[in-house]
């Protein structure tokens, strides 16, 4: 019965290592799991994902790495492209091998001894998307960067732009807008027009990680006529047979002080002395106002009430005005002016110097 018990427990903690061993496997980080849990013996920079346009071209910016003293520089180098599979011995994967030998895909790829692996694609088609993995050769050095697979993905439409705009506008502010648009190929970069000046510089630019975006900004000065303008920018990629074009659209938001502030009367012209009368203040504004309400004398202006409407039972006349006041400013309305006695008021307006 002991045999027994110690068999079991062996057999139990067997499979506890097997199980283990599948799992140190199945889940290593990152893509060393191509690698068979193994150190790779080359490793290259380059995007891990990477997007692009059918008819289009696409460069991949590449370098490469090892620490294996077997590799020497001064020998010649191969650089070899496999699609789909890191098994090189099966020659249809391999669609690229520096020699010429093979070129599936009129690739061309940059200066190896310079450990320099920037391939470029030149005609793509939505079929070339898939993972791709590179392999150097040379001389008794021979290793594939397993650890590094490139992920292309190939498109039939093209990338809406990015408009970029800062945040919290406001009138007055000088502020750069600007629109970009992937770019894939510097080769063929797309042309960008958009509805401000058409005279914007267009600029292609590297990107930290070796990609490329194309730009074009415009530096304008903010006023309240352009809260609720429409931005739009559109970008036309070059492809074989004609042109792809995609679009974006913008609301500008933009902030302002008060502005055509007015003051009103209900009811207006002769009424009865005693008789309720109410100012009413509008003013156009963002973000919107708040009213003060002021009646002139002999001492200086006095605040008669807040609000956007005044009501109040008009015995003997007197000079009114309404003041408009946001984050951003304030603005006066014109004077209602109630004057005469006895059994009648007369209301007039007239305008006041605004501040």
């Amino acid at each position: 019965m002991k045999k027994d018990r110690l068999n079991l427990m062996a057999a139990l903690s067997e499979s506890v290592l097997v199980v283990n061993m599948l799992l140190s496997v199945f889940f290593l980080p990152g893509a060393l799991a191509y690698c068979g849990g193994k150190k790779p013996g080359l490793r290259i920079t380059a995007p891990k994902k990477i997007e692009a346009l059918s008819g289009s071209c696409l460069q991949i910016p590449c370098s490469f790495n090892t620490e294996d003293k077997t590799f020497d520089s001064s020998r010649t180098i191969y650089g070899i492209w496999m699609k789909n599979s890191l098994n090189f011995g099966h020659s249809p994967n391999v669609i690229f091998h520096s020699s010429g030998s093979v070129n599936t895909f009129s690739l061309n790829i940059g200066n190896l001894r310079e450990k320099n692996c920037t391939t470029l694609f030149p005609d793509l088609k939505t079929s070339f998307t898939d993972r791709y993995f590179f392999r150097v050769e040379n001389g008794n050095y021979r290793s594939t960067a397993c650890a590094d697979p490139l992920h292309i993905t190939v498109k039939d439409s093209p990338w809406s732009p990015s408009i970029n705009i800062p945040a919290d506008l406001k009138e007055h502010q000088s502020v750069t807008i600007s629109c970009s648009a992937l770019t894939p190929c510097p080769h063929s970069p797309p042309e960008l027009t958009w509805s401000l000046q058409q005279d914007s510089h267009r600029q292609t630019e590297k990107n930290t990680e070796g990609t490329f975006t194309t730009k074009i900004q415009e530096t304008i000065t903010l006023s309240d006529t352009h809260d609720g303008y429409n931005i739009s920018c559109s970008a036309t990629y070059p492809v074989n047979g004609g042109n792809k074009t995609a679009e974006t659209e913008v609301t500008l938001s933009v902030s302002y002080a008060p502005k055509d502030t007015s003051a009103s009367t209900s009811p207006s012209g002769l009424v009865s002395a005693g008789s309720w009368v109410e100012l009413s203040c509008s003013s156009r504004a963002k973000p919107p106002a708040s009213f003060t309400w002021f009646r002139n004398s002999k001492h200086g202006a006095i605040n008669v009430s807040v609000g956007q409407v005044y009501s109040f039972n008009a015995t003997e006349g007197g000079e009114y005005y309404c003041v408009a006041t946001n984050d951003l400013g304030h603005h006066r309305s014109s004077v209602i002016l109630l004057s005469g006695g006895g059994n009648f008021i007369h209301l007039f307006k007239f305008l006041y110097l605004k501040y």
